[in-house]
């Protein structure tokens, strides 16, 4: 969610932080397949889709396939979607709540998506349509799950058919219209309050004025709620993840402020609710205090490079960023006073380097084969429209939307709606659409908005479309802190390797790499050999080395004949168990020592060969067509029990 970028509402968020913190001052928002076209000039325009021509043109449930999301059919469905905000409200934190004056640009959304008080909702959708739009993204907040109060009247004036509901039964009518017309609905948790927006406003985590448990189980009763209805199809975990008073955020480290931990525990619990949905994964947005000489920055997805995301299903994860061009990667923002630092916001880097850094700090997941690899949405982007004079932010929303177009990327602009006030202007100048208060639409399809050349030639953009083939994934294990255990089978049985850390593979996925010294694993589904019927062994011991010693001197841990590595248990770093599970066909028995005492041995190429999955630390994998039967460790020479060796065999 951006902020109102204007000098006085600026100044208005850094003069309410400071009392907080004296010191602390955090941010102002802010491998291809099937077929491809060429590209269209910057005014081409398609025409749009009515209701039952887009609901026809794809089918729900939606997975990921590399770095495409592809509907149920297997083709590509490209998310091009903008933001419809208001249910995450719109009261900016002091003054009267029921002044408009209080609320961002001066409109009071009633926590309901804005405009119901003005447009029909069969004109919105219509409204939506006309803008090419196949998805929305819809904002919410926790208080939603809790409010009982009846909106009033007047807020849903242009919709008598909503009179009388609570804000949550709004939010249903708004899901239930939006897939009616063939959109595609994102559920956004936005905030956990409404309150709009950013920096120090309660709602920086997803643990901000709520506990971890209240927030996914707010999930999950969403998830359960829209469960039947298909054409909603993901859940964005969590707006934004910011600096609050006191503490980061931060990515693996896990404390209570971990959001890598946070987002896979909530993404596992949604899926084993609801296997159907997109699990959306938004990278940290700002950390540190901005002050020049210390730490501070928006890492966005940069993190994900060494240590990604896995979930129970795969091809299910998406990871989102947010650029707006008048923040920057250690820019808040503020363009004077507290906040404010010599760096350089995103709309003053030279094209080349804006290019590095959208690929640097987000795009660079689409990179096929590796264990980070996924679909990256650009889930709010933006820029000031009708009446705007600001030529670098008109010059960076052009540079950027080329970027999206030049890497076929996702999208969701921000934001959809707005109002237009008593003078004919829009009150919010970045939103596409304005309403007067007679339901009059002034809308960037009309003349008069500078931003309908760069609009179309992104929303009529070709790129990859049609079936996308099935990929092989290649997902990491962390079990630095707390076992990871990602698969649907073990999670429902009990403690395979007692006072241990565990990590198990995904069911469709096996056991290929590890790191030594770091308790890293790497499993995939390559050739996807078939798991049999058979119970999974938990081994301990030596009793499986049946056909001779491959590692003299060692201990070993090995599969029984016919089962290939699926997990992994230690104790500390060193090596405590293997869980083996049995292959639907017989397996070789022959294979190779793959020792990593000394250095990385991994395959020259294959899976994730491009990327460290055990940063600092050597690793072992396999071949992405054979499967781990054994690992090889010893207490001598001060090795301490970890991982020495893999034995490889082929799957066939």
């Amino acid at each position: 969610m951006r902020s109102d970028r204007s000098a006085p509402a600026v100044r208005r968020f850094f003069s309410r932080i400071l009392p907080a913190t004296a010191a602390a001052v955090t941010l102002v928002l802010a491998g291809t397949t099937g077929s491809v076209a060429a590209p269209p000039s910057a005014t081409d325009t398609a025409t749009p889709m009515t209701g039952p021509q887009l609901a026809a043109s794809w089918t729900a449930p939606l997975s990921t396939r590399g770095r495409y999301i592809v509907d149920a059919d297997g083709n590509r469905f490209k998310l091009k979607a903008g933001n419809w905000a208001g249910a995450q409200g719109t009261w900016e934190g002091s003054g009267d709540v029921n002044n408009p004056a209080n609320h961002q640009a001066d409109q009071m959304s009633h926590n309901l998506p804005l405009g119901l008080d003005r447009a029909p909702m069969t004109q919105i959708m219509a409204d939506f349509h006309e803008l090419g739009l196949n998805s929305i993204r819809l904002p919410f907040a926790n208080a939603m799950m809790r409010d009982t109060m009846v909106v009033p009247d007047s807020a849903v004036a242009a919709n008598p058919q909503l009179k009388g509901k609570t804000p949550l039964q709004v939010f249903d009518a708004v899901v239930a219209a939006l897939t009616a017309e063939g959109f595609a609905v994102i559920l956004n948790n936005h905030t956990t309050s409404y309150r709009f927006c950013c920096g120090l406003d309660g709602n920086e985590r997803w643990n901000s004025g709520q506990s971890a448990q209240q927030w996914q189980d707010d999930w999950l009763f969403l998830v359960n709620r829209y469960k039947a209805n298909k054409r909603v199809v993901g859940a964005d975990l969590r707006n934004e993840i910011r600096r609050d008073t006191w503490d980061d955020p931060n990515w693996g480290r896990g404390d209570d402020h971990d959001t890598y931990a946070a987002f896979e525990l909530a993404g596992t619990r949604i899926l084993q609710a609801d296997p159907d949905m997109l699990v959306i994964m938004e990278g940290i947005n700002w950390y540190g205090i901005p002050l020049d000489g210390l730490d501070y920055g928006r890492p966005m997805l940069t993190p994900v490079r060494e240590l990604s995301n896995t979930l129970i299903t795969s091809g299910k994860l998406v990871y989102a960023a947010h650029f707006y061009g008048y923040t920057g990667p250690n820019y808040t923002g503020a363009d004077s006073g507290p906040g404010h630092t010599n760096d350089w916001p995103y709309e003053d880097f030279p094209l080349e380097k804006l290019k590095q850094l959208v690929h640097d700090e987000a795009l660079f997941v689409t990179q096929s084969g590796q264990h980070f690899t996924a679909p990256v949405w650009i889930s709010e982007f933006g820029a000031a429209g009708r009446g705007s004079q600001d030529t670098k932010e008109k010059t960076w929303f052009g540079n950027f939307t080329d970027i999206l177009v030049e890497n076929d990327t996702d999208f969701a602009i921000w934001p959809l709606v707005g109002w237009t006030g008593a003078n004919g202007a829009p009150q919010d100048t970045w939103a596409l659409i304005s309403y007067d208060a007679a339901g009059k639409r002034q809308s960037l399809s009309d003349s008069g908005d500078w931003r309908s050349a760069d609009w179309n030639k992104l929303v009529n953009a070709s790129g990859t479309t049609g079936p996308v083939a099935q990929v092989n994934h290649w997902n990491m294990l962390d079990l630095d802190f707390r076992d990871h255990n990602v698969s649907s089978r073990m999670l429902a049985q009990g403690d395979w390797s007692p006072g241990h850390r565990k990590g198990n593979c995904p069911d469709s996925q096996r056991l290929t790499g590890l790191g030594r010294s770091d308790k890293r694993g790497l499993c995939t589904d390559a050739s996807r050999p078939a798991k049999g019927a058979g119970d999974w062994v938990a081994v301990h011991d030596e009793r499986y080395v049946t056909h001779g010693d491959w590692a003299s001197g060692y201990n070993k841990l090995q599969c029984p004949d016919n089962t290939f590595a699926v997990g992994y248990s230690v104790n500390g770093n060193s090596m405590a168990g293997l869980l083996c599970a049995p292959s639907a066909a017989p397996l070789p028995l022959n294979g190779r020592n793959v020792w990593f005492d000394q250095g990385d041995n991994r395959p020259a190429t294959g899976g994730s060969v491009e990327s460290d999955w055990a940063p600092g630390y050597y690793k072992g994998q396999c071949a992405d067509n054979e499967y781990v039967a054994g690992v090889a460790f010893t207490w001598k020479w001060s090795h301490g029990g970890v991982p020495d060796a893999l034995l490889c065999r082929p799957l066939s």
